[in-house]
């Protein structure tokens, strides 16, 4: 199977991309478990394209409960090389104003309860992860912000906490001691897996809020979070649209050969089932 080039996965507020051509909803069972919702492919500003509400339509999934390796692994098997993922938010930085679009280069993951990576049951990869965004990809929705005279900002550290709920103000107040950019629930689990996976992936960050360490602005709320993603939601549209427009064919990343010297285990020595279980992730690699 292979029906798109390009992924994108919708996080709060974006459930879905208007626009396409030949529209269709493509339901994948993957080796993980089933995705967070159908994937919509079709044609966009002459790319294939598809396209994921990391939620589920209708905003099903916690952050803690998203089966991302199936997320993942559905984009690789329409064929996805690239994936750009828009996600809500918290600022840590009085410089990242609400509405900015923040484009992270660094993460530091703060979860507990989440697997992620592909590797397991007989098989272990060492992925390089110094940079974990694609720089070509980053440097491609950069121009195109700048381009339409948004409010962007290239570079930070996106600390990935475990929520629900949000932070308490120690906890912001600690993130801050650290000197990190932004807060949100979901972005490092995609972007090890993309890794794993050898697709080019980037985080387009919508900031809705300072979280809760701003004496002078109210405390982060889910009405204020949704109006901001209302607001957002029409720009990161014409953002990702006016990137679509354009991404060349090919990136010289490194990021498509991500596994080439990861893997440690001795071909010899994996398992039958573990080699078919991850045939699409490792099978350039191990025979």
């Amino acid at each position: 199977m292979n029906q798109a080039d390009i992924g994108i996965i919708g996080g709060s507020g974006l459930y879905d991309m208007p626009g396409f051509k030949q529209r269709k909803e493509v339901e994948l069972e993957t080796p993980f478990g089933k995705p967070s919702d159908a994937y919509m492919t079709g044609t966009l500003e002459g790319k294939r394209l598809a396209f994921l509400a990391r939620h589920g339509r209708g905003h099903r999934f916690m952050p803690s409960e998203i089966n991302y390796r199936a997320n993942i692994h559905g984009f690789k098997q329409l064929g996805v090389r690239r994936i750009l993922s828009a996600s809500a938010v918290g600022s840590l930085k009085l410089e990242h104003k609400p509405m900015d679009f923040v484009l992270p280069d660094q993460f530091v993951d703060r979860t507990r309860l989440r697997v992620s990576t592909f590797f397991g049951n007989g098989v272990v990869a060492h992925i390089s992860f110094a940079d974990p965004v694609c720089p070509s990809l980053t440097q491609q929705v950069a121009e195109a912000a700048t381009a339409m005279d948004f409010p962007v900002k290239q570079g930070g550290t996106y600390v990935c906490m475990e929520g629900p709920a949000f932070s308490t103000r120690a906890e912001s107040d600690l993130y801050r001691s650290w000197g990190m950019d932004l807060i949100g629930m979901t972005n490092l689990q995609e972007a090890k897996l993309a890794r794993e996976a050898e697709i080019c992936y980037v985080t387009i960050a919508m900031v809705t809020d300072y979280d809760c360490w701003h004496e002078e602005e109210q405390a982060v709320s889910v009405e204020m979070l949704i109006a901001y993603l209302m607001k957002n939601s029409e720009n990161v549209q014409r953002l990702l649209k006016k990137t679509l427009r354009g991404l060349p064919d090919k990136f010289d990343c490194g990021c498509q050969t991500a596994l080439e010297n990861a893997i440690i285990t001795d071909p010899a020595v994996i398992p039958p089932e573990t080699k078919e279980h991850l045939k699409l992730i490792i099978g350039k690699y191990v025979r």
